[in-house]
């Protein structure tokens, strides 16, 4: 089930790529991709609760198609006007970045560790406090 699930994360992964392709995206589209939102990270500085949160806020792929929704209408309302929104393709990212994650076994974070995801713990091994 676990191949399963990371065929589907890549086949999600790879429809963005598609569709960042038929859009023309510029060249700096694809390592912000690969990289952009993990600066959600930044909040672990805080404390790991903090961290979680910061984190999931930039890998929940529910906030990126909320955006990707948001550029929609706006362009859609725009579009005599022929202006386009950065919503559409910041959610692009969120999503195909949330893909890649979780096809590498990275998930949402619980408060408690960083290592504890939603998939389980990263590394296969649950820390334990001495």
């Amino acid at each position: 089930m676990k191949y399963l699930l990371r065929l589907e994360e890549l086949a999600q992964f790879l429809l963005i790529l598609l569709v960042l392709v038929m859009k023309g995206a510029a060249w700096w589209v694809y390592p912000l991709l690969l990289l952009g939102p993990d600066i959600g990270m930044v909040g672990y500085l805080v404390g790991t609760r903090t961290g979680a949160f910061t984190y999931n806020l930039t890998h929940h792929k529910g906030i990126a198609l909320l955006l990707m929704l948001i550029g929609l209408v706006v362009e859609m309302a725009n579009m005599l006007a022929n202006v386009q929104s950065g919503y559409f393709l910041a959610g692009l990212i969120l999503y195909g970045h949330s893909a890649l994650d979780r096809m590498l076994g990275f998930g949402l974070k619980f408060g408690d560790h960083f290592q504890h995801t939603h998939l389980g713990w990263i590394g296969g091994s649950r820390k334990t406090d001495n």
